[in-house]
């Protein structure tokens, strides 16, 4: 059991700093929210190899990009919306939601989280001795 928390915490601290510190070289800054959120996107996309081992890695890429969509909504709602931070606003862009999410940036987040993949498998591989899947664009034969 502790081998298994052991693994989840660096996995999801490995992905927040990532994400955070990825931010701040984009944008200038970050907020600490970031590094939960980034967090928790790293262990449900980089995992969903792990529970779907047929799945392809463009369908994993389309079913993260609407995973780590939900995630920075909730975080944005929680953080913005409801504490009144004001991390960030995307009111200004087109098909927006509530200034939270918007198009454009899921269709980054479906070719960045191609990058989680592929850091999950590498820590699961390298650190915890878990077999590497293979990859396949779309999906394993049977």
């Amino acid at each position: 059991m502790k081998v298994f928390a052991f693994k989840w915490f660096t996995i999801f601290m490995t992905g927040g700093m990532i994400y955070y510190f990825l931010e701040i070289t984009v944008r200038g800054y970050s907020h600490y929210s970031m590094i939960i959120c980034g967090g928790m996107a790293t262990l449900l996309c980089g995992g969903l190899n792990q529970v779907f081992r047929r799945m392809g890695v463009l369908a994993q890429m389309l079913l993260s990009a609407v995973i780590i969509s939900e995630l920075e909504f909730l975080t944005g709602y929680v953080v913005n919306v409801i504490l009144g931070y004001d991390v960030w606003d995307y009111s200004y862009l087109p098909y927006n939601l509530m200034g939270q999410i918007c198009v454009g940036y899921s269709l980054l987040w479906m070719f960045l989280s191609l990058a989680i993949i592929f850091v999950d498998d590498y820590i699961r591989s390298y650190f915890f001795g878990e077999k590497r899947p293979e990859y396949h664009l779309l999906s394993m034969k049977s």
